[in-house]
């Protein structure tokens, strides 16, 4: 019995100390609503940033409601900014965040306007604020602006004060102070006591750490003064005479005064967000390659995004992405690029570039760019689309089912009179919740939408049965017909695992159905499984996060999705030993293909897109030059035909760009062939298109290096800011100017 109730003690001591461990005192906090200005409406998933002398030091996003909490935070002066896709970003400044206090502020932002147009107001509260606690509270500003020097002529001008000196006293009262509720005794320069009380009983702590005896830190270091002689927070334990809580001025984060050590001592502890490793296939870079060895690199191209979404997320949640988020391909295919349209009757034109590697200036970087035909709205076809939604108990969170809800009406407002639409749900079991019904029945669409909610097990492989067979009977010649699968990817019932759901896929997409893939939600996330059946279903990929990306990838993006104007697409390129001694293709390392898949017409491959633009980059070590990781290059081979001289005829050529395609209806590839010549100009003399391709090829390598220290981390991210603010461009959307954002975000992600 003695033993169990010492374990007991010993349990709920561990309980009380992880409980003062998790709610440490002197920690402020920012909280709002994000509105829409005209509509006053909410505003979800808004992105609000802090500021601190320059220096972004957290942030969040608001939730359904447009609500935002920041906790945890020193006390100070920040600045916050809210900005989100489609509205006018709005920063406020001078706002003081003071120990155990809650600052509130809210946000009326406009829509329509430019993206990088940030309006500044300035926001003030009291400096000095009564407390609803017994005693008074001093920031920042008016500490700077005292005339004493110490902690005790800090304490003593925020609450009128009683000095000590032998046995005489005296009272001073700040005179601005109307009322004062507290005094502080100062004995010679130690830290004082609160008045009433005995000298050694009231408590001192500077930065949330008891501490006795006296401060050496001056006056102009500390960011807030608390005196609480009653009502003390829970924090505070047992005490019952005084508290005197001094908060100094945290350092700002920059390149300069960060220490690796500092850096990795907060990598060790940190914590990733929940649930955003779950389901991931991690791709480890590639090696350069050497050209003798081989000469050939084939891919097929890839039009999924989600990679940039999830990024997004995790980096909005104040976390770098896991590495198995990153794919680098997926960040750079995110944006359009400004290639021109094919003047011929091929289906995409081909834009090639050399200049300066940003990152290894003894490199090249070679930009390769496809640009899809655009489709003119009358031209656009009938459209029979069947959406397959996951309601099963794990899409029950509000980023997963309700976000998805909330997508889908965005989508019905663009439906034609005569597309075509299907939903059918799957949880335990599947079944068909609308018919297959024209687009100008949007309020019987709505209806449907409103009747999902979530429950049960997930029979993803039964879902897919019942829509594809759906998709085959509303089958429309010449049009577009495709199953749109809503989930995350968290199949349990039936066919489940990644090769049945495959091999199913593989089988159904012989009926000319295509299969878009959109993922909603984290937890238990399955990247991989989702990628795979997209790919494997001829079809694409993406993520939803926010209400904003539905937009884009559901309205302004959908119908050039759904017009596939070229399918089994695969680039190869043929590097020229007598210039190049070794590459690299950046990204891409699920879709690399063997070099005699190029001509064969049964590989799958990619489709692209009406509209849609695909780029690809390469870096390229000239001959002359070393391997970066000091291999030895190989002897020349003896049965090979040597390497090409300039009286070969191809010694001014880098490489040559090879593709083949199939029309969308047609079973034989095109084959297109391009030389790259050896001409090569600065970064700063290159296209917009390279440097900001450039820029998130470095922001992805950056993400992907789990070796960089804090210092080389935020330099090398300035350089990607510097790149992508120079070649932003018009940005009409605002996406260029959100990215930078999050690179600045990057900087002080955990």
């Amino acid at each position: 019995m003695k033993k169990l109730l010492q374990i007991i003690l010993a349990i709920i001591s561990h309980l009380l100390i992880t409980s003062f461990a998790l709610n440490p005192t002197g920690l402020g906090t920012i909280e709002g609503a994000v509105t829409d200005r005209q509509t006053n409406e909410p505003i979800p998933f808004v992105n609000v940033v802090l500021f601190q002398s320059g220096q972004q030091v957290a942030g969040a996003s608001t939730d359904f409601d447009g609500k935002y909490k920041i906790s945890h935070l020193q006390p100070g002066t920040y600045s916050v900014r809210a900005s989100s896709v489609g509205y006018s970003p709005i920063e406020k400044s001078q706002i003081p965040v003071l120990s155990e206090k809650t600052s509130t502020v809210d946000f009326d932002l406009s829509a329509g306007l430019m993206m990088d147009e940030v309006l500044i107001k300035t926001h003030r509260i009291p400096v000095i604020e009564r407390d609803a606690t017994q005693g008074m509270t001093v920031g920042g500003d008016e500490i700077r602006e005292m005339a004493g020097r110490g902690v005790s002529s800090i304490a003593t001008r925020a609450v009128g004060t009683q000095r000590r000196r032998g046995r005489n006293r005296w009272v001073t009262a700040a005179s601005h102070i109307t009322h004062v509720t507290a005094g502080v005794q100062d004995n010679e320069g130690a830290i004082g006591s609160i008045k009433g009380t005995r000298s050694n009983s009231t408590d001192t702590y500077v930065d949330g750490v008891k501490v006795r005896g006296s401060s050496s830190l001056p006056q102009s270091a500390y960011e807030q003064v608390q005196v609480l002689t009653g009502g003390l927070p829970a924090a505070y334990g047992e005490i019952t005479n005084g508290v005197i809580a001094f908060q100094h001025q945290p350092k700002t984060m920059n390149s300069s005064s960060i220490s690796s050590d500092d850096f990795s001592r907060k990598r060790k502890r940190k914590l990733k967000p929940e649930g955003l490793t779950a389901g991931y296939d991690l791709y480890r870079q590639q090696q350069f390659k050497n050209v003798f060895a081989e000469p050939l690199s084939t891919f097929s191209i890839d039009v999924d995004v989600a990679s940039y979404s999830q990024i997004r997320r995790s980096l909005n949640m104040g976390a770098l992405p896991p590495v198995e988020i990153v794919r680098i391909e997926e960040m750079i295919n995110y944006f359009k690029y400004d290639y021109p349209q094919p003047e011929d009757e091929e289906p995409f034109s081909i834009t090639t570039e050399v200049a300066v590697c940003p990152w290894n200036s003894a490199n090249k970087l070679v930009h390769i760019g496809l640009q899809g035909k655009e489709l003119e709205i009358e031209d656009r076809p009938e459209n029979n689309l069947i959406f397959l939604i996951d309601v099963s108990g794990s899409m029950g969170s509000q980023d997963k089912l309700p976000l998805l809800k909330q997508s889908l009406r965005l989508l019905v407002k663009e439906l034609e009179e005569t597309d075509k639409i299907s939903i059918v749900v799957y949880a335990g079991a599947a079944g068909l919740v609308l018919q297959s019904t024209r687009g100008d029945k949007k309020g019987r669409i709505l209806e449907a939408i409103d009747r999902l909610n979530s429950g049960g097990s997930t029979a993803g492989g039964a879902g897919i049965e019942l829509a594809y067979s759906i998709a085959e009977k509303e089958f429309i010649k010449n049009g577009n017909n495709r199953v749109i699968l809503c989930t995350d990817g968290d199949f349990n019932v039936g066919v489940s695992s990644d090769d049945g759901l495959v091999k199913l896929i593989e089988k159904k997409r012989e009926s000319g159905v295509f299969l878009t893939v959109l993922g909603f939600g984290t937890g238990n996330f399955q990247d991989q499984k989702m990628e795979k059946l997209a790919d494997k279903g001829n079809g694409n990929f993406a993520y939803i996060d926010n209400l904003q990306e539905a937009q884009k990838v559901l309205v302004q993006e959908f119908w050039g999705t759904l017009y596939v104007i070229a399918k089994d697409v695969k680039i190869q390129v043929e590097f020229n030993p007598a210039n190049v001694l070794a590459y690299r293709l950046i990204g891409y390392e699920n879709r690399r293909l063997a070099a005699e898949d190029f001509n064969d017409d049964r590989k799958d491959a990619g489709e692209l897109g009406a509209g849609h633009t695909v780029t690809a980059l390469y870096e390229v070590i000239p001959t002359g030059s070393e391997l970066p990781d000091g291999r030895p290059l190989v002897d020349t081979l003896k049965y090979q035909l040597a390497k090409p001289t300039l009286a070969s005829g191809h010694g001014d050529e880098l490489l040559t760009v090879k593709l083949r395609y199939k029309k969308p209806d047609e079973d034989v590839s095109k084959l297109l062939s391009e030389p790259l010549g050896m001409e090569m100009v600065s970064l700063e003399e290159s296209s917009a298109n390279m440097r900001f391709s450039a820029a998130l090829s470095q922001f992805g390598m950056i993400l992907l290096d789990k070796e960089l220290e804090a210092a080389q981390r935020i330099g090398q991210i300035q350089k990607v800011i510097d790149m992508a603010e120079a070649s932003k461009g018009i940005d009409p959307d605002g996406r260029r100017a959100e990215f930078i954002r999050l690179a600045e975000l990057a900087m002080v992600a955990d």
